[in-house]
């Protein structure tokens, strides 16, 4: 009698199991991610939804769910990347310079970011400095005395802001009247005559911008230049100009020099390999569709998104790039 219950048990089990008891992968298991971008106004907002877009096409294939997190920006990333409370961040190359090797001067100084992964680079961004016509200022040079954002506390741009002012012999803390607000709150403080200029380290064409150029007050894009130190003493500067034909109501006529970084996408040594392989494999295998997400990826080519990497490339992404003859 025990016997016939125990085959009889073994045939029920068995039935089921042949029903599809057992789970595929990507049903017994998601994964959750999530990308930690910036402002909602920013390109690194897009950029984080843009890759989700492409992995979450295939998230049956991969059992990846992938989300966006509207956040500080770079250093709040970094962080949070680091604590676990991110999976994935859009970052500056500068920030994810500083954050690997615990640069002075930084948010980690003497306190490497050992576990900092890189994954690849995007868009190039400048650092942008919009002024009040009517406040005089037509280069950087012209910020003395002027009220001036900088950027709020945490956003890599605050740093490329005093390393520019820095370059030209002003000091932010007794030559400004200096504020510390996100970037995306400053066109309309600059409309509403509350500041007279504000930096913007950020990929064009950008939103916030194209309000700030098109509102009642007359604005337009200073000058960022001789800055030829900087941009030798830290490896993750270049030169940049930034297209006028984007902002028709700015005051510019021709396209205004300055310089920048490049945003770049990050993750832990702790995150799966197969998870980062998923996400690089899908953005580089749909690589003209990404580039159509949003115009600051116009300039993007495959190799260029392996530039601007200081952090070690993730066993993940390294994975992807050998198979497809990238490294």
């Amino acid at each position: 009698m025990k016997k016939a219950l125990i085959i009889g048990i073994a045939i029920v089990f068995g039935f089921a199991l042949f029903m599809g008891g057992t789970p595929t992968t990507a049903q017994a298991k998601t994964t959750f991610i999530t990308v930690g971008t910036g402002g909602i106004t920013g390109v690194y907002y897009p950029t984080g939804g843009a890759i989700c877009k492409i992995v979450n096409k295939k998230r049956k294939e991969y059992g990846i769910r992938c989300t966006v997190e509207s956040t500080g920006g770079s250093v709040f990333n970094v962080n949070a990347i680091m604590s676990g409370d991110l999976e994935f961040g859009v970052v500056q190359s500068d920030r994810q310079f500083q954050a690997i090797n615990g640069s002075e001067k930084s948010e980690w100084a003497g306190k490497p970011q050992k576990d900092l992964r890189a994954v690849f680079s995007i868009h190039p961004e400048s650092i942008t400095l919009v002024a009040a016509v009517e406040a005089g200022i037509k280069s950087i040079a012209d910020l003395k005395g002027k009220k001036v954002n900088i950027g709020n506390p945490g956003s890599g741009q605050r740093q490329n802001s005093i390393d520019a002012l820095e370059a030209v012999g002003i000091d932010y803390k007794k030559d400004l009247k200096a504020e510390g607000i996100k970037a995306s709150e400053s066109a309309s403080l600059l409309q509403d005559g509350r500041i007279d200029a504000f930096f913007y380290t950020v990929g064009h064409p950008n939103g916030s911008i194209k309000e700030a150029t098109s509102g009642k007050r007359k604005v337009r894009f200073a000058s960022i230049t001789d800055v030829d130190k900087l941009l030798a003493k830290y490896p993750y500067y270049a030169p940049a100009v930034i297209p006028i034909s984007f902002y028709p109501n700015a005051a510019n006529k021709e396209d205004v020099k300055t310089f920048g970084v490049k945003a770049t996408f990050v993750t832990s040594a702790k995150v799966p390999d197969d998870v980062v392989y998923a996400i690089t494999k899908e953005v580089f295998e749909n690589f003209e569709d990404f580039k159509k997400l949003h115009p600051a990826y116009q300039v993007l080519t495959k190799k260029g998104m392996l530039e601007g990497l200081s952090a070690p490339i993730h066993p993940g992404a390294m994975k992807y790039y050998k198979e497809a003859g990238l490294k």
